[in-house]
């Protein structure tokens, strides 16, 4: 009875739109009727209500995974045409207004094909028609409306070559992010708080490259575990030579990762290098590239073993139906390729050229003398005979 009453009270406040009003859309239900938008933060639900209120119910009568709290109940709006409920609740297991949270495994395809358990979290609910009427029979329908919301927990970071201030771009796809932004930015300092500044003729070899991978917006259930880190000298890492940083279960002997899988945030630092096959360019110039997985706390540590990945052996091209990688943009790597070998040739080469000066004027000066003595020799001659 109390619960009845308490239904009976937000009809009051209901709006007081009537089929009337609704016109043509006054009609039955369709499975088409409800609208999900799967946000980064958030997910939102819009209802056409012209179809509930020629069922016999209205907005105040619809329940959302049968939650009373008042931050999941349905609103009018009417600002829109065909007029509709919404519905919006955070992503967040302790708050997502009865949502279910379910955790799926397959096997990666594409660019991710090297991974044998790449993680989606699939979260669904349902909202149903609260029928106030009092007695044994009814002569209201039951409206029930699903949704769902997949959210995929690998992503592809890139560090492309377009020369601006690190900055980022939100990650979205068709099934929903659970992150608004995924940055990559580089650092010269292990505070990770001085942005790394890359001069116009790059940097010396083996200077410290600090880089931090950090998503932004991300759930408190989830972490950021980097995956695979490269670099290639092309963008597109599939037409170019590349070099592992790290992957799964082996990482380059100078690499060093500070923290991976234990916050929304990874690091890990190298010395620069340079690409061989560029050897005879003035700089070396390459990129880096993180295949990056968002893994649930609990489960973090299980993605770090080898026995759950498969080694990669070729860079995979993007097949059909695998979502472009999502790129943030951050500056290009310069290198020197100047070594000490070449600055040694260059003082030598510039010694012999002050040795070839020397030698010159030596002989000029020897030159001159001698003209000076035969004239000498001469005018002694011409007067002896005389």
């Amino acid at each position: 009875m109390k619960i009845l009453l308490i239904f009976l009270s937000l009809i009051v406040r209901s709006s007081q739109l009537t089929v009337t009003e609704c016109g043509a859309e006054a009609r039955r239900p369709l499975i088409t009727d409800i609208a999900v938008t799967c946000g980064t933060s958030s997910i939102s639900l819009a209802i056409q209500i012209c179809p509930v209120i020629y069922t016999g119910y209205n907005e105040s009568l619809l329940i959302l995974n049968h939650m009373l709290d008042s931050t999941c109940r349905g609103t009018l709006d009417e600002s829109v045409s065909p007029p509709v409920a919404r519905f919006n609740f955070p992503l967040n297991m302790t708050h997502a207004c009865g949502s279910t949270f379910r955790t799926t495994s397959a096997p990666g395809v594409g660019i991710f094909s090297d991974f044998s358990n790449i993680q989606t979290v699939n979260v669904s609910g349902i909202v149903r028609s609260f029928d106030p009427t009092e007695g044994t029979v009814t002569y209201n329908a039951e409206l029930k409306y699903y949704y769902s919301c997949a959210y995929p927990l690998e992503y592809m970071v890139n560090n492309t070559q377009i020369d601006v201030s690190p900055s980022s771009i939100a990650v979205k796809d068709n099934n929903g992010s659970f992150i608004s932004t995924l940055s990559m930015e580089l650092f010269s300092d292990g505070n990770f708080t001085k942005p790394l500044v890359i001069p116009r003729l790059g940097i010396e070899l083996r200077t410290k490259i600090y880089v931090e991978v950090k998503a932004t917006n991300l759930t408190g259930q989830y972490h950021v575990l980097l995956d695979r880190c490269y670099a290639s000298i092309s963008a597109l890492p599939s037409n170019s030579s590349f070099f592992n940083l790290f992957v799964p279960c082996s990482k380059d002997r100078y690499t060093t990762v500070i923290e991976n899988g234990d916050s929304q945030t990874s690091r890990f630092e190298f010395p620069a290098f340079r690409f061989r096959e560029q050897q005879n360019e003035t700089v070396s110039t390459y990129y880096l590239h993180c295949i990056t997985r968002l893994c649930e706390r609990s489960t973090c540590s299980t993605f770090k073993q080898c026995s759950n990945r498969r080694k990669r052996n070729t860079l995979d091209v993007p097949q059909v139906g695998i979502t472009e990688p999502y790129t943030v943009t951050s500056q290009k790597i310069i290198t020197k390729t100047d070594t000490n070998e070449s600055k040694e040739q260059y003082v030598v080469a510039d010694k012999e050229e002050d040795s070839a000066v020397g030698l010159g004027v030596a002989v000029g000066v020897l030159a001159f003398v001698c003209a000076a003595a035969v004239c000498v020799a001469a005018v002694f001659y011409k007067r002896l005979r005389n």
